[in-house]
């Protein structure tokens, strides 16, 4: 009589099997081959396949070192003997587009350097022209000053003192006084002096400045305003 519990048993001791069926390996991380493929079909395939990419990655190396040697070597006529267009019209093309790119910085650059100077320039021409007007209205006062002077007025005293100071500062600014002590004698200057008498004189030459009547003012080259003078006309 059979025993239908031990073979119950042993089929409740046998040990549960799975198949593991993921491509990766978890314990090497290399891929499996597939179940179907033999071992010697396995150990035939990386060995075909290595022969067969050799050639294919030499060939793609030596086709990649041809292209880089005959791009060198277009590179290098072109810098040498120049390319036309019925040479290479890419290469050719390529480097009309980086001169006329060349020529166009070229451009910019000069423009600027130009534009530069130009406001540069144009700021100094302000400055000139702004402290030219200042001092221009301030020539009324210095007429003032001036009389007063010849008063008496400033001979002395805390106004006197202003008086100075005032004069140092414009003529910090460039102001140069024409008056009687640096005129008389001068030349006569039509583009300085503004003739008001001419008359004979037997101390001054002709055609020589012989009193001021009202001072001149310069600052540079620029006549802020021409000194009134009486003119020798010589001996007579």
């Amino acid at each position: 009589m059979p025993n239908h519990g031990n073979e119950e048993d042993r089929e409740r001791e046998e040990p549960v099997s799975f198949q593991d069926k993921r491509r990766i390996d978890p314990m090497t991380g290399k891929v499996r081959e597939p179940a179907g493929q033999s071992a010697g079909d396995a150990a035939e395939d990386p060995a075909n396949t290595d022969n067969d990419a050799g050639p294919a990655a030499a060939d793609a190396d030596g086709d990649a070192l041809s292209q880089a040697e005959q791009i060198l070597n277009s590179v290098a006529d072109a810098s040498d003997e120049g390319v036309t267009g019925a040479q290479d019209p890419e290469l050719a093309s390529a480097t009309a587009r980086e001169e006329e790119l060349r020529n166009d910085l070229l451009r910019v650059q000069a423009e600027f350097v130009n534009y530069k100077r130009r406001v540069d320039r144009d700021r100094d021409v302000s400055k000139d022209n702004a402290i030219q007007s200042v001092l221009t209205a301030l020539l009324p006062v210095l007429d003032d000053l001036d009389a007063a002077r010849a008063a008496g007025d400033l001979a002395e005293g805390p106004f006197a003192s202003i008086a100075t100071k005032f004069n140092s500062v414009l003529t910090g600014f460039g102001l140069e006084r024409q008056d009687q002590d640096t005129l008389v004698g001068q030349p006569f200057d039509p583009a300085r002096h503004e003739a008001m008498l001419r008359q004979p004189s037997q101390d001054i030459p002709e055609e020589h400045v012989v009193q001021v009547f009202r001072n001149g003012y310069l600052r540079g080259e620029r006549v802020l305003r021409a000194a009134q003078v009486m003119v020798s006309a010589g001996e007579g």
